[in-house]
């Protein structure tokens, strides 16, 4: 009977971890700790934005302190809420009934996030020595739970004060949204995010972004390296097996994992990108995929009778060996009919190029739809196995706007916005002008919402138009 005893006992308590350890919730992990109050000492008038995705942010920083950085957390680990600080890429920041959130219900881009509860708090316990001029913050609530209220905060004396920044925001959505706060600092300053209703209800923050005068955009007309989701997320992209987000320093994608392709890759192109660089023709494996999808290498193509289609051009980002290789991650690759891809494709792509060299910046996404294309060998569904699909269709917009900064607010119902739908086919035109279409077209066939962070008044009239204007 003893026995019996300890093998029920050593039963439940085996039974009882792993539950504990399969959950995808933490109150009955995490016990509730005491929150240290901020002292905090008034309002700063700081104009507020929204937007309903990701929102448009700069290109990758490297300067931290100097001149600005987007903080992913991907770096951090900290798995209790009790107050203490993390290195991250950024630097240090300090968490104070705040945690790295690394849960299913956790909401996120890459693997992490920051969930803060009751009064809790994420703030930087460096400076930035320039000031800043735009903060932006992704939030959504945590799993399930209810309603809460945050705010930025502002410290000017080394985290002993703080200041509210900006409007009150409510994080009412599962999915990552985006506040922009456009600060225009010029002290040294440091920031942070401060709970502050809700209760026990949490919430994520994620790609916590600072931008500095020396940030992106090429003030005056010059061309720079801006953001390549400026936009907006066409699919919601997150976490999703066949709607992956995946960014890197030269373009952004949703990834499908059951297409073995793409959905979408997004990226801005300006003469900043490009150079002189020769093509490498080093196409890789994406490593950066977690590892239980599928990853693609250059041989599952041999003998298809496809190309390896760029969907971000290896022309576009030609101004480094770094970034014309990333273009190669097979990520950025779909089966193209030879035609189509060394044809129309290309042609479209050089004409675009040619719009930069004339004092013009570009927003482009492309993307694939549909299944089955003729390449040199016939038709195919798919190839390697059936692990690729290959598209119907490769379809690209562009949104053409003169240099300059503040991109989104620089669009009128008078910008170019050019769409073309291309067979995945042999035998088909040169002339990419034949495949012109409406952006609404695009979005009708693919479910997506391109250029969502234009005013719908502009978007609405861009969105439904054919351009029509000379091509050479």
């Amino acid at each position: 009977m003893k026995l019996f005893n300890l093998n029920y006992i050593w039963s439940f308590l085996v039974l009882s971890l792993f539950i504990i350890s399969c959950s995808t919730d933490d109150k009955s992990i995490y016990e509730e700790i005491e929150t240290i109050p901020l002292k905090i000492e008034g309002e700063l008038k700081v104009a507020t934005y929204f937007y309903n995705n990701e929102g448009p942010h700069e290109h990758n920083f490297s300067g931290k302190s100097t001149s600005g950085f987007t903080e992913t957390y991907e770096s951090g680990v900290k798995g209790s809420y009790a107050g203490a600080g993390i290195n991250v890429s950024s630097g240090s920041w300090y968490l104070n009934d705040a945690l790295i959130g690394t849960l299913s219900n956790d909401r996120k881009f890459g693997s992490k996030s920051v969930r803060i509860r009751n009064s809790g708090y994420a703030i930087m316990s460096f400076d930035m020595d320039n000031g800043a001029q735009t903060i932006r913050i992704r939030h959504a609530k945590y799993g399930n739970d209810g309603n809460s209220t945050w705010r930025l905060i502002a410290s000017y004396d080394n985290g002993s004060s703080w200041y509210y920044a900006g409007s009150t925001i409510t994080t009412n959505s599962t999915t990552l949204n985006t506040v922009t706060f456009n600060v225009n600092e010029t002290s040294s300053v440091r920031y942070g995010v401060y709970k502050t209703s809700g209760g026990s209800n949490r919430i994520n923050i994620d790609n916590f972004e600072i931008s500095t005068n020396t940030t992106g955009g090429g003030g005056n007309g010059s061309p720079s390296q801006d953001s390549n989701i400026t936009f907006g997320n066409p699919s919601n992209a997150g976490s999703s097996a066949n709607n992956y987000y995946l960014s890197k320093p030269d373009f952004v994608l949703s990834y499908n994992n059951s297409r073995g392709t793409a959905n979408w890759v997004s990226w801005h192109l300006s003469t900043a990108w490009t150079g002189s660089t020769p093509r490498c023709n080093c196409f890789k494996q994406d490593r950066d995929l977690p590892s239980n999808f599928f990853r693609a290498t250059t041989s599952d193509y041999t003998g298809s009778g496809f190309d390896r289609g760029h969907l971000c051009p290896s022309a576009d980002r030609n101004g480094s060996q770094d970034s014309n290789e990333n273009t190669f991650y097979m990520t950025n690759i779909a089966p193209q009919a030879p035609d189509n891809n060394r044809r129309t494709w290309v042609n479209f792509e050089n004409y675009l190029r040619s719009l930069i060299v004339e004092g013009n910046e570009i927003h482009i996404v492309s993307g694939v739809s549909g299944s089955g294309g003729t390449g040199s060998n016939g038709f195919a569904s798919t190839i390697d196995n059936g692990n690729i699909t290959v598209p119907d269709s490769f379809w690209k917009v562009a949104l053409v706007l003169p240099n300059g900064t503040n991109d989104v607010n620089r669009v009128t119902t008078a910008t170019r916005l050019i769409a073309i739908n291309v067979p995945n086919d042999q035998g088909i035109s040169n002339d990419w002008t034949q495949f012109r279409t409406s952006v609404n077209s695009i979005e009708s066939l693919t479910g997506y919402d391109l250029f969502e962070n234009i005013p719908n008044a502009i978007e609405s009239v861009l969105e439904s138009r054919v351009d029509n204007r000379p091509s050479n």
